[in-house]
C-alpha cells in the first residue's frame, strides 16, 4: 500500500473530522424561501447583464466598479454570446430572440485578433452552439421564426479559423491562433493539458451538426496525442510540448491545467457515446483517485513517481464532485464538497489557492473571481441526493456574492478572499456559470419548469455551462446515418431504422435519473468505430488497438504492480473486462462484422497515418 507522509495523514484526518459536520449549523432551507432564493438570484443575473448592456456592450466584458467595457477576448461581445443559453433557461423571449438576431447580423470572425484556442472554444463556439440548438427546435419552446442558422454559419467560420492551431506533429493544439492569419512563427509551442483536451464537446457538436468530420477528428486526435503521452501510472501533467511530446510540468493534479481534461472525456461519451473516451475516463479515473485523492482532499504529485508536490486546495477542483455524481461515485463527492465548502464558510469564498499543510490562504493566490466551480457541485449533488444540505450551502453562497461582490453595476472579482476588498472586474463566465448553477439549483427545489429538468432531451453541461443536448442529431449520429427517417448526406447512404425509439417529445422527470454506466449507454450499439462517422469493425484487433493509442498496459504491470496500489473507490462504470469481453464477442461473432466502407476509410486515413507515426514514435521512446 503507498504510504503518505503521516504529517499529511495526521493533517486530513483531524480537518476531516472538523469540516464534515459543517452543514449542520445553518436552518434548512424551506420551500418558500427556495422560491425566494430562485426570484432573487434570477434578480442578480439580469442586474449584472443589464450592467454589461448599458455600459459595455458590445465590448467584451463589464468592469462593474466603474461601469466601462473591455475587449479580453476578440472583441466580438462576448458575454452577451456567452450569456444566450441562460436568456432562454429564464424563458426571456424577447431579450433571446433580440440577442440572437444581434449577433447573427454583428458578428463576424475575420478579424486581426490573436485568441485562445481554449477559451475562445468554451465560450464562444460553445455559446453561439447552444443558442442555436435552441432557437432553431419547436420542441425547446424557444424557437425563434426568422432563425435562418446565422449562428451556426458563424460556429462553423469560426471553427475554421481554429483548425490551424490543430496542425501539430502530436496533433494537440498550439494555446493560441490568429483568427485571419492562422498560427504565429513565433507562438508558444507550450500547451496546457486542460486546453488541448477540452474541445472535444464543442467540435464534436459542430461536426455533427455541419456533417464535416474534420472538427470531431482533430479534436479527438488531441486527446489522443495527451493520453498517449500519459505516465506509466496513468497520470497526465499540466503542461506539454505540442511539438515534441515532451511534459514541461509533470506535476498531476485535478485543478489548474488539468481539470477539464478528465471532465470532457467522461463527457465526451455521455453526449456522443463512443467507448474510447468511457475508456479513458475510467483509466484516468482510477489513477486519480489512487495517487491524488487524500480523503476528502486532493494533492498535486509527479506525474511518474505520484510522490507528493503540491498540497494544495485551489477553486479549480471543486468541479469534481460534480463530475463524481456524473461517474455514479458519490460518496466520495459528498465528502470532498464538505471539505472544499467549509473553505467556503472560512472566508466567504474560496480563494484561488488553500494550502492543506498551512490552514491558510496561499500567498498569491486570495483571490475569488467569481469561480463556479464550488456552486456546479453543489447543484449536481443536491440533484443526485435532494438533500436539503446542498441548499443551505447555495443560500451562503448567494449570501456571499450578494454582500461582498454586488457592484453598482454588475458583481466584481474579489481581489482578497481574507479583506474582502473588490477588483473592477466581471469574467463573462459568471453569467454564463456561476449564477445558471445557483438558479437551477433552487428551481430545482421548487419544482423545475425549463428546458434543462423538463425539456425533450437529456443535456449535458460543457465546462462553461452550455447546454448541449443529447438529441438524435448529435448522439445518434455515430451509430446510424439515419435517424427518425433521415438518410445520411454522405453519399445518401443510410443503415437502416435506428432499433430504439426516440421520442422527441419525452420529458425529463424532476426527481434525479443518474447516468447508469454499468451498463452500455443508451444508444450505443454492439459495435466500436474508429471515427463518429465511420460503422464496423477493425476484425482481430484488440479494443486498444482499434482505438488507436498506444496503451502498454503489460509494461505498466511490470513496473507497477496494482496490488499495492489498491484503488481508493470502485467505479460504477462498464469495467475493462467487460469492455475486453464485449470485444472478444464481437470478434467471434464474425457474420455480425463490417468492414470499414472505402469512403470512410479515405475520410480517416491522413489522420489514423498521423497517428500511427506519432504512436510509433512514442513507442520508441517509451521502449
Amino acid at each position: 500500500m503507498r504510504r503518505r507522509p503521516l504529517t499529511m495523514v495526521a493533517f486530513l484526518i483531524v480537518f476531516s473530522a472538523a469540516v464534515l459536520p459543517i452543514f449542520a449549523l445553518a436552518d434548512s432551507v424551506n420551500p418558500s424561501e427556495a422560491r425566494q432564493l430562485r426570484d432573487e438570484v434570477r434578480e442578480m443575473f439580469y442586474h449584472a447583464f443589464d450592467g454589461y448592456m448599458e455600459h459595455a456592450f458590445p465590448l467584451d466584458e463589464l468592469r462593474p466598479l466603474t461601469c466601462k467595457g473591455e475587449d479580453t477576448l476578440g472583441g466580438y461581445a462576448l458575454t452577451l454570446i456567452d450569456s444566450l443559453d441562460m436568456l432562454a433557461l429564464l424563458g426571456d423571449r424577447e431579450r433571446f430572440t433580440a440577442a440572437v438576431e444581434w449577433v447573427g447580423k454583428n458578428v463576424r470572425f475575420d478579424i486581426d485578433k490573436t485568441v485562445s484556442v481554449f477559451e475562445t472554444t468554451i465560450r464562444i463556439l460553445g455559446g453561439l452552439l447552444s443558442a442555436h440548438l435552441i432557437a432553431s427546435d419547436y420542441s425547446t419552446g424557444m424557437k425563434i421564426q426568422s432563425y435562418d442558422n446565422e449562428l451556426l454559419h458563424l460556429s462553423e467560420d469560426l471553427a475554421q479559423r481554429l483548425l490551424p492551431a490543430f496542425d501539430t506533429p502530436t496533433g494537440i493544439p498550439y494555446g493560441s491562433v490568429n483568427l485571419l492569419h492562422g498560427v504565429d512563427e513565433n507562438e508558444s509551442k507550450i500547451t496546457s493539458t486542460a486546453g488541448g483536451g477540452t474541445l472535444t464537446l464543442e467540435f464534436g457538436v459542430l461536426s455533427r451538426l455541419t456533417n464535416n468530420p474534420i472538427f470531431e477528428q482533430v479534436t479527438k486526435n488531441a486527446v489522443r496525442g495527451i493520453w498517449a503521452r500519459r505516465s506509466r501510472i496513468n497520470l497526465v501533467g499540466a503542461h506539454i510540448n505540442v511539438f515534441t511530446g515532451e511534459w514541461t510540468q509533470k506535476d498531476a493534479g485535478i485543478g489548474t491545467s488539468i481539470d477539464s481534461f478528465y471532465e470532457y472525456l467522461l463527457k465526451a461519451y455521455l453526449l456522443f457515446g463512443e467507448e474510447e473516451y468511457l475508456f479513458m475516463f475510467q483509466e484516468a479515473y482510477k489513477a486519480a483517485m489512487q495517487y491524488l485523492y487524500h480523503d476528502p482532499w486532493y494533492v498535486e504529485v509527479n506525474m511518474n513517481s505520484a510522490i507528493t508536490v503540491w498540497p494544495l486546495f485551489n477553486s479549480l477542483q471543486a468541479f469534481w464532485p460534480g463530475l463524481q455524481v456524473l461517474a455514479g461515485d458519490i460518496d466520495p463527492a459528498i465528502r470532498t464538497h464538505a471539505a472544499f465548502f467549509s473553505v467556503w464558510k472560512k472566508y466567504g469564498f474560496t480563494p484561488e489557492g488553500f494550502n492543506l499543510a498551512s490552514f491558510g490562504v496561499q500567498n498569491g493566490q486570495k483571490s475569488y473571481p467569481l469561480r463556479p466551480e464550488l456552486i456546479e457541485s453543489t447543484y449536481w449533488l443536491f440533484k443526485a441526493t435532494r438533500n436539503p444540505r446542498y441548499l443551505d450551502a447555495g443560500r451562503d453562497m448567494v449570501t456571499s456574492i450578494q454582500y461582498g461582490a454586488r457592484c453598482p453595476c454588475g458583481y466584481c472579482h474579489i481581489a482578497d478572499v481574507e479583506t474582502h476588498k473588490q477588483d473592477d472586474h466581471m469574467e463573462s463566465f459568471f453569467l454564463a456559470e456561476t449564477v445558471k448553477y445557483l438558479w437551477l439549483l433552487f428551481d430545482l427545489a421548487v419544482g423545475p419548469d425549463n428546458i434543462v429538468e423538463s425539456g425533450p432531451y437529456k443535456y449535458i453541461f460543457s465546462t462553461e455551462g452550455h447546454l448541449l443536448p443529447a438529441s438524435p442529431q448529435i448522439s445518434l449520429a455515430s451509430e446510424h446515418c439515419s435517424y427518425l427517417g433521415a438518410f445520411c448526406r454522405v453519399g445518401q447512404q443510410g443503415y437502416g431504422t435506428p432499433d430504439i425509439n426516440v421520442d422527441q417529445q419525452e420529458t425529463n422527470d424532476t426527481e434525479h435519473r443518474s447516468w447508469d454506466l454499468s451498463t452500455p449507454h443508451l444508444k450505443l450499439h454492439d459495435s466500436f468505430s474508429t471515427s463518429g462517422f465511420t460503422k464496423g469493425f477493425c476484425p482481430g484487433l484488440t479494443h486498444w488497438q482499434k482505438f488507436g493509442i498506444s496503451y502498454s498496459e503489460q509494461d505498466q504491470t511490470q513496473e507497477f504492480d496494482s496490488t499495492n496500489h489498491p484503488q481508493t473507490h470502485p467505479m460504477v462504470i462498464i469495467t475493462k473486462q467487460t469492455l475486453k469481453q464485449s470485444v472478444i464477442s464481437h470478434q467471434n461473432d464474425s457474420h455480425e462484422i463490417q468492414e470499414p466502407s472505402q469512403d470512410s476509410e479515405k475520410l480517416s486515413s491522413s489522420m489514423d497515418d498521423a497517428d500511427e507515426k506519432a504512436i510509433n514514435q512514442e513507442n520508441m521512446q517509451q521502449d
